[in-house]
């Protein structure tokens, strides 16, 4: 869930410069961890649609949905595969299946600003371990999303943390001498953030991914606030993400 702490350090964000103008080379796999999405994932993966025209390729990841998730997902995507349940597991399948150089992991409720792909090309470039993530802007009712979302950018800006309601992306081989998504319960896109950044400071982008705000109103936008909060805390201070998450549940 958004926002990150962790990891130490200041200012360690740096900048893209604006893309270059022209076709995109086909070098973006796009990883969508699914559980039970049926709802969403046909919406998630026509916005997808024009990435996958310029070259990129889908792959969902589909962790034991009880629901119609992979098959409605499969006219959308170019694999569809089951993995183990777990974001970090399904996350770790996709990657092992990608056959590009550069990795874009999304959740299945956020949507890419257009032209994501140039972007991400832009920023990792030629940088062997290169890695970055988007602004985010949560949708939804509450008035506290805003703020919410401007401290998750400002943190993460700050910090050179980044969490999944970024859309992480990274090169291959980051990710690999990273040791990919770590294999815990929760925090994973913070622990394998912090592995990342004593590679390389990440590059913040500030065009925004939109991502839902329904986990948020499910629970209680300030419940869910103080609930991540003190969760954050608590596993900077060493507690492990497998007690970490019994509490989260």
């Amino acid at each position: 869930m958004g926002g990150g702490t962790g990891g130490g350090g200041v200012a360690v964000c740096t900048l893209a410069a604006p893309p270059r103008e022209g076709r995109v080379s086909a070098t973006l796999s796009i990883v969508v961890p699914a559980l039970n999405e049926a709802a969403g994932i046909v919406a998630t993966l026509q916005a997808l649609a024009p990435l996958r025209e310029r070259g990129a390729e889908v792959i969902v990841v589909d962790g034991g949905s009880r629901d119609a998730t992979a098959e409605r997902a499969r006219p959308w995507a170019d694999r569809v595969i089951d993995g183990p349940r777990g974001r970090a597991r399904q996350l770790n399948a996709g990657a092992a299946v990608a056959t590009s150089a550069h990795l874009l992991f999304l959740h299945a409720d956020t949507r890419l600003p257009d032209a994501a792909d140039a972007l991400i090309a832009q920023a990792l470039g030629s940088h062997a371990l290169a890695w970055g993530r988007f602004d985010v802007v949560i949708e939804g009712r509450s008035r506290m999303f805003p703020v919410i979302a401007a401290l998750m950018n400002r943190r993460s800006r700050w910090s050179g943390i980044a969490t999944g309601d970024q859309a992480m992306f990274m090169t291959r081989a980051a990710f690999d001498v990273a040791g990919g998504f770590p294999d815990q319960p929760l925090m994973e896109d913070i622990e394998l953030s912090s592995r990342l950044k004593r590679l390389r400071a990440p590059v913040c982008l500030r065009e925004r991914v939109v991502t839902s705000g329904r986990r948020w109103e499910q629970r209680g936008v300030w419940r869910t606030i103080v609930l991540m909060w003190r969760l954050r805390l608590l596993y900077a201070l060493g507690v492990s993400a497998d007690r970490l998450a019994a509490w989260y549940r």
